[in-house]
């Protein structure tokens, strides 16, 4: 290929030089400059102008185009196949096994003794004496008087009176909605292809039996949920109330609680999933022992998604504002003044000295020494011979064979036709304007 490119190259160049000598040769009869014509030639002979538009002729020059152009190859592709293979193996295995050892073991036996200590000990003896200590008291003597005060006390005059309070109440009003939601799913197809697999031990027999398959179907149920909570204040009973000041019963309103009250029950539909059991047949394949060529399936999944529109109702609440009146009693209050004269004790002291005799206790203690004899215990160890058998775990090996799978990768060929484009030369003819003058030669 790079050879082909460089031959194309150099074809250009050899044409595109070609067409340079010809203009030289048309524009100065053939020479490379001026200088070189010959003088009989370059002589003034008229209308220098006139007599070359009178002489021009064309020729006919080629040039190569390289244009572009598709092809069909064939190209071998190599798919790989896994498959398993069974390998009968050797291995050593280990069981374990118990002999019993003799073996002799010295147990200490500790006895507890005692043995006699004497020791000293000083003991207190408390005796309780009495001194007698004179002394002088000053007693006080209380005297209760009273006096006469004069003071103002302010009565409450009371008056219930009424006034008109507007307020508003929100309302809520409730409405359901419904909304398209758009679900994407996905479902699985399945392709089948197959190979060629040469083997010298299995064949393939199928068989075909029922297996259950769950498919899950969606159905439409309606269930009622309860409305909502919508709380409110009520006003409970009042009760009337004899005034002695105005000398007719007062109406007293009760107090205001709040009242929690449920609201309306909605009717809502929602899709349920019901699994489904559906009878499906499968083929089985199991392996007969030959040496034959067979056509192995395989199967190639892919995921495929799809939507599904479904509705999902929701619901609105707005609030609407409503006014109302009601009349609020409150009470005024006017003080009325009034003098009144009450007695108020207060007591006098006075002191008197008097003699008093007391005795006072107080404690001497005396120490005594006394001899006490104690028992300390003391222990003595002696260690015995005693024979005990216990048990040695050894290991016996033992050879056992077993099977396992040795995943083998095969490489299958298969041909692919692919477009491709190439380079091809082309050849171009065209015209090139030539002069007749007698210096062209």
């Amino acid at each position: 290929m790079k050879h082909k490119m460089w031959g194309s190259a150099l074809a250009t160049l050899l044409v595109v030089a070609g067409l340079g000598t010809n203009d030289a040769d048309a524009g100065l009869c053939g020479a490379r400059r001026f200088r070189c014509c010959p003088t009989p030639a370059c002589a003034p002979c008229g209308d220098y102008g006139h007599a070359r538009a009178c002489c021009t002729g064309y020729r006919t020059v080629k040039d190569v185009v390289w244009c572009q152009e598709e092809y069909c190859d064939t190209i071998t592709t190599y798919d790989h196949c896994v498959e398993k293979v069974p390998v009968t193996c050797h291995r050593t295995v280990y069981d374990t096994c118990y002999k019993e050892v003799p073996y002799t073991v010295c147990k200490p036996v500790y006895t507890t003794c005692y043995k006699q200590c004497c020791y000293q000990v000083r003991v207190p003896h408390y005796q309780t004496c009495y001194r007698t200590v004179t002394c002088n008291v000053r007693k006080p003597v209380y005297n209760t008087c009273y006096r006469d005060v004069c003071y103002t006390v302010c009565k409450p005059v009371y008056n219930t009176c009424y006034r008109d309070v507007c307020y508003t109440v929100r309302k809520p009003v409730y409405n359901t909605c419904y909304k398209q939601v758009c679900c994407t799913h996905y479902k699985t197809e399945s392709e089948t292809c197959y190979r060629t697999v040469n083997y010298t031990v299995m064949k393939p027999v199928t068989e075909t039996r029922i297996v259950d398959e769950v498919v899950n179907e969606y159905q439409t149920v309606t269930k009622t949920v309860p409305g909502p909570t919508i709380v409110k204040w009520v006003r409970g009973p009042g009760r009337f109330r004899y005034n002695r000041h105005t000398c007719c019963c007062e109406y007293i309103p009760g107090r205001c609680h709040r009242v929690r009250c449920q609201g309306c029950p909605q009717t809502v539909c929602c899709k349920v999933c019901c699994p489904k059991v559906v009878k499906k047949e499968v083929c089985c394949t199991r392996m007969v022992p030959e040496c034959c060529t067979k056509q192995v399936p395989y199967t190639v999944c892919r995921q495929v998604p799809y939507t599904v529109t479904k509705q999902v109702p929701y619901t609105t609440c707005s609030w609407t504002c409503e006014t109302k009146h009601c009349k609020v009693p409150y009470r005024t209050c006017t003080m009325v003044r009034e003098c009144c004269t009450k007695k108020v004790p207060y007591t006098t002291c006075s002191w008197t000295c008097e003699c008093i005799t007391k005795k006072i206790p107080y404690t001497v203690c005396n120490y005594t020494c006394e001899t006490r004899t104690k028992q300390i215990p003391y222990t003595t160890c002696s260690y015995v011979k005693e024979c005990r058998t216990r048990k040695v775990p050894y290991c016996v090996p033992r050879q056992e064979c077993y099977t396992h799978y040795v995943t083998k990768t095969k490489c299958v060929p298969r041909c692919v036709t692919v477009k491709k484009t190439r380079c091809v030369p082309k050849v171009v003819c065209r015209q090139v304007p030539v002069c007749c003058d007698p210096c062209c030669n």
